[in-house]
């Protein structure tokens, strides 16, 4: 049983602050002026403080139960790591609910209680399995933004570039916690594989949905019907999307471990590119 990653490291949790103020507010669509992949990456990012907090409720319910010094430690740096991105992702929210993004829904007080009655009906294996399921999205996505030069070429704010590439890193680096400390705990390959199964199936309609949701909230997108149909079109036919569900889908493989893809060399090329010597995130380290 896999209990520490191949290169024998731990996530490590950074406390780290970004200049999300120097951004112009007026400069609504952040992405490369393409209303409906900002809208994609705000609701992203409005998703992810609630939904890193559960994942850390997950882990910390049966955290009791693990025995693994190592393992014990990769938990600690996961939790730390997820703590710090929902910190930094509710900042960025905040300038883009002021930018006018309707996604302060997502994080309220309401939602949050809504979301611990669901994890009390779920058995804590399922609620961490969710959790190992989703950290294999997360994975995968962070792979091909930091490995796509056509991801990484796409026009942005220089510090929505700096959180993106921050965030997909240190997810990167704790792919695989979640997904030990299940096994770790007793949860089996059928729990894992039917609540990927379910998560995956809801995947397409839930994506979409959100996103027609959010454009049709946004009075300048419902003026440009075709403008959008295209921009739509580019972003599920582009890099984010092309061959993704396939990717995914190698999860609910019998046998799969997180580590059966290899990261360590995108990993060691990011580390250096952000927190070396002359990396581009030092002078936001705190």
């Amino acid at each position: 049983m896999t209990s520490a990653p191949p290169s024998g490291t731990y996530p490590k949790a950074r406390r780290i602050r970004f200049r999300f103020e120097q951004h112009d507010s007026n400069d609504r669509y952040f992405v490369d002026g393409d209303m409906v992949f900002s809208h994609f990456v705000a609701g992203l990012s409005g998703s992810f403080p609630p939904g890193e907090e559960s994942f850390i409720r997950s882990v910390r319910r049966v955290a009791g139960r693990v025995t693994d010094p190592r393992l014990k430690k990769r938990v600690t740096g996961f939790v730390g790591q997820e703590a710090m991105h929902g910190r930094e992702h509710r900042r960025l929210n905040d300038k883009l609910v002021e930018m006018g993004y309707p996604i302060g829904w997502l994080d309220t007080e309401a939602a949050r209680e809504r979301a611990l009655r669901l994890e009390e009906r779920l058995a804590p294996l399922v609620h961490l399995a969710a959790t190992a399921a989703a950290e294999h999205y997360t994975a995968v996505l962070a792979q091909r933004v930091l490995s796509s030069r056509e991801i990484q070429d796409i026009p942005a704010s220089p510090e929505f570039w700096n959180l993106l590439n921050w965030h997909a890193f240190e997810e990167l680096e704790h792919k695989s916690v979640a997904f030990d400390v299940f096994r770790a705990v007793g949860g089996t390959e059928q729990t894992r594989i039917a609540v990927m199964a379910v998560l995956y199936s809801l995947t397409i309609p839930l994506t979409y949905g959100a996103l027609a949701v959010s454009l049709a909230r946004d009075p300048v997108a419902r003026r440009r019907p075709v403008h959008l149909a295209r921009e739509a079109y580019s972003l599920f036919r582009g890099p984010i999307f092309r061959g993704l569900m396939g990717e995914l889908a190698l999860y609910m493989r019998p046998g799969f471990h997180p580590d059966d893809i290899d990261t360590e060399a995108l990993l060691e090329h990011w580390q250096h590119e952000l927190f070396g010597d002359e990396g581009v995130l030092v002078d936001h380290l705190t």
